[in-house]
C-alpha cells in the first residue's frame, strides 16, 4: 500500500479520500487554489500546497503543477477524485511518465470511453445493447438532419465529448433541428473543445440506472449492483438510490453482466460506472435497457453502493492501484437493505435554482445521517466552484425505512445564511408518487410547482415581520408579495431596460456591443458560476447602451451589465 497520496481535487471528494487514507494510515497531500486557502479539505490533509489562482484553468486543471507537487512531497500516487483531471488520459499518462501511480484506469481505457460515439461502437462489438442512433464520423448538417429523420423524432443531440448535461438538446421536429444542432455544437466546443455530436433516439419515459464495477490488474472484474439516478433536474442528479426500486432480478443480472462485458472489452482497471437508460414506457418488468456512457472514475453517488455492500470503494481503488487483486469475487458480494443519497446545494429553487453564495451562519446535521461535506459552519460558499454543501446518505432495511430516515434527516438538518434546496429535497422524499416508486427522469419537471413550493419552516428565511415583503398596513390587507429576484425594469416604449446579473459569476461571452440594435430575447451576455452557464437576453427590442463588461470579468449579483434603450 502507498505511504503518501496526493489528492488532485478539492471539496467533498478530497475530504472523502482523506478520511479513508487516515483510516489506512496513508499520509495525504492536498493541493488548493487561492479561493480554497481556508477550505476544510486542506485543513484535514497532512500537508497542503497552493497551485494557483481560483480559476480552474490556472489551478486544479494544471496537471504539470500538480505532478510537480507530488514529486516535491514524495507522493507515490495521485487520486484524481471526480471531475477536473479524473478522466484526462493525458494527465494519467503524465503521471506514469513521472513515475507516479494514477489511481484510476489506464490512459487507453480512458480514451476508449471518452468519446461517446466511439464508446457506443465498442459496446456494440462487445454485445452490449446501445440506444438506437447515429454516431458516425460525418458531421455536416444535411447528414445529421437526414439521420435524425431516419431515427424518428424526438431525438437527442449530444456532444460526443460531453458530460453533465452539457452539449445536449432534445429535438422534436425539423423546424428546430438546425438551431438545436448549432447550440449543442457551440456548447460542446466551449465546454470540451470538441463540437462533434451524435444523435440518438430520445426515450420518452426513461429511468437512469447505472452499474458500479471494479476491475484489477489481474483480469478480475466484478459489478457491485446498481444505482437508480432517475431523479434529475436538467440532466443533473438530485437524489440517488441503491438498489433501483422495482428492478426485477433478471434485469439486475443482465445489466450486471453487460457492464462486466463492457469493462473486459477495454481491459479496464479500477472503479468505473456503466450508465444505462431504461425505457419504462410500458413498465419496468420487461423494459429494454441501453448503454448510455461509461464514467471512468468514481461517481459522486458512490456512497449508496457503499451502504448496501458494506465496502469502502476508495479503499478498493487504492488497493487496485497498488497492484493488489480485488478483495472479493462476484459470489462474495451481497446486497443488503436500501440506501438513498440527497444532494444539498446552495441554490434557490424558487428562482429557477439560481446558485447562491454567502456564509454558512449555521450548518448542522443529525447524527442519524452520513453527511459527506466539504464545508463547516462559518465557511463561505463562493462563486468559483460547485455549489454542493453536502451529500446526505441513509440506509434502511428496505426502501420505505430508508425514505423515512431520509425525510427525518432532512427535516432535522439546519442551514442558515444563504438559500438552499433543502425544502425542495424534503418535498421530494415526502411526495406520495416518489415514495410509491413512480419515477423516471421527467419526474421533477412534471411536478416542479409542488416540489419547489416553500417548506413551511424554512430556516433560511427570517420570521421577523420587518422582513415580510407583503408589509404591515393598518386597516388594509397585505400587499401582494414582491419577488425582487424576478423583477424586470420597464416603463413605456421610450424607456430603458437594464440587463442585471441574476447571480455572481464570470463573463464567458459577450455577443453584442454598444450601439447594436437587438430584438427582444436576443442573446447578449453569458455568465458562468458554479458550473452553470446562463445566457442573459434582451428584455425588449431596442439599442444596446451602457455595456460595462467584457469576457473574463467577474461580476457581482444585481450588477447592471448593460441597458436596452
Amino acid at each position: 500500500m502507498f505511504r503518501k497520496l496526493l489528492i488532485a481535487n478539492r471539496g467533498e471528494i478530497a475530504c472523502r479520500v482523506i478520511r479513508t487514507c487516515q483510516r489506512l494510515g496513508i499520509r495525504t497531500v492536498a493541493v488548493y487554489s487561492d479561493a480554497d486557502a481556508n477550505a476544510l479539505f486542506m485543513r484535514m490533509a497532512d500537508e497542503a500546497h497552493n497551485i494557483g489562482p481560483a480559476p480552474t484553468t490556472q489551478s486544479y486543471l494544471r496537471g504539470d503543477a500538480i505532478i510537480a507537487v507530488a514529486q516535491k512531497t514524495g507522493a507515490e500516487a495521485i487520486h484524481p477524485g471526480y471531475g477536473f483531471l479524473s478522466e484526462n488520459a493525458d494527465f494519467a499518462e503524465a503521471c506514469a511518465t513521472a513515475g507516479i501511480v494514477f489511481v484510476g484506469p489506464t490512459p487507453d481505457a480512458i480514451r476508449a470511453m471518452a468519446l461517446k460515439g466511439a464508446a457506443k461502437s465498442l459496446m456494440e462489438a462487445a454485445g452490449v445493447p446501445v440506444t438506437p442512433g447515429y454516431h458516425g464520423e460525418a458531421q455536416d448538417e444535411q447528414t445529421l438532419l437526414s439521420q435524425a429523420r431516419d431515427i424518428g423524432y424526438p431525438v437527442l443531440i449530444k456532444a460526443v465529448a460531453g458530460g453533465g448535461g452539457k452539449g445536449m438538446r432534445r429535438v422534436d421536429n425539423d423546424s428546430i433541428f438546425m438551431e438545436s444542432l448549432a447550440s449543442a455544437q457551440a456548447e460542446g466546443r466551449s465546454s470540451f473543445g470538441d463540437d462533434r455530436v451524435l444523435i440518438e433516439k430520445y426515450i420518452e419515459v426513461p429511468r437512469h440506472i447505472e452499474i458500479q464495477l471494479f476491475a484489477d490488474s489481474h483480469g478480475n472484474v466484478v459489478h457491485l449492483f446498481e444505482r437508480d439516478c432517475s431523479l434529475q433536474r436538467r440532466h443533473q442528479k438530485v437524489i440517488e438510490e441503491a438498489p433501483a426500486p422495482g428492478l426485477p432480478e433478471a434485469m439486475r443480472a443482465a445489466m450486471g453482466d453487460a457492464a462486466v462485458r463492457a469493462a473486459k472489452a477495454i481491459g479496464y482497471q479500477g472503479a468505473g460506472t456503466i450508465e444505462f437508460i431504461v425505457d419504462v414506457s410500458q413498465g419496468i418488468e420487461a423494459a429494454p435497457f441501453y448503454f448510455m456512457e461509461m464514467n471512468t472514475r468514481l461517481q459522486v453517488e458512490h456512497p449508496v453502493t457503499e451502504m448496501i455492500t458494506g465496502l469502502d470503494l476508495v479503499e478498493w481503488q487504492l488497493r487496485v492501484a497498488a497492484g493488489e487483486p480485488l478483495p472479493k469475487t462476484q459470489n462474495d458480494l451481497t446486497l443488503t437493505g436500501h440506501a438513498i443519497e440527497a444532494r444539498l446545494y446552495a441554490e434557490d429553487p424558487e428562482a429557477d435554482f439560481m446558485p447562491a453564495t454567502g456564509t454558512l451562519e449555521r450548518l448542522s446535521f443529525p447524527p442519524s445521517v452520513r453527511a459527506d461535506s466539504a464545508v463547516e459552519q462559518g465557511d463561505e460558499v463562493s462563486v468559483f466552484y460547485d455549489p454542493m454543501i453536502s451529500k446526505l446518505i441513509v440506509h434502511g432495511r428496505d426502501r420505505d425505512e430508508a425514505l423515512t430516515r431520509m425525510r427525518d434527516a432532512l427535516i432535522r438538518t439546519r442551514v442558515e445564511g444563504l438559500r438552499t434546496n433543502l425544502g425542495f429535497l424534503r418535498r421530494i422524499v415526502s411526495d406520495v408518487d416518489f415514495r410509491q416508486g413512480h419515477i423516471d427522469t421527467g419526474f421533477i419537471g412534471r411536478h416542479i410547482e409542488r416540489l419547489t413550493a416553500p417548506w413551511p419552516d424554512a430556516e433560511t428565511t427570517s420570521r421577523s415581520p420587518w422582513s415580510d415583503p407583503t408589509g404591515f398596513r393598518l386597516n388594509l390587507p397585505p400587499a401582494a408579495p414582491v419577488d425582487l429576484r424576478r423583477m424586470t425594469v420597464a416603463a413605456d416604449d421610450h424607456s430603458t431596460s437594464d440587463v442585471i446579473a441574476p447571480m455572481p459569476g464570470l463573463v464567458v461571452a459577450v455577443h453584442v456591443k454598444n450601439g447594436d440594435v437587438v430584438e427582444k430575447n436576443t442573446p447578449l451576455i453569458v455568465l458562468e458560476a458554479m458550473k452553470i452557464q446562463m445566457t442573459l437576453k434582451a428584455p425588449r427590442a431596442g439599442t444596446v447602451t451602457g455595456m460595462t463588461v467584457s469576457v473574463g470579468d467577474q461580476v457581482k449579483e444585481k450588477t447592471v451589465l448593460a441597458a436596452i434603450e
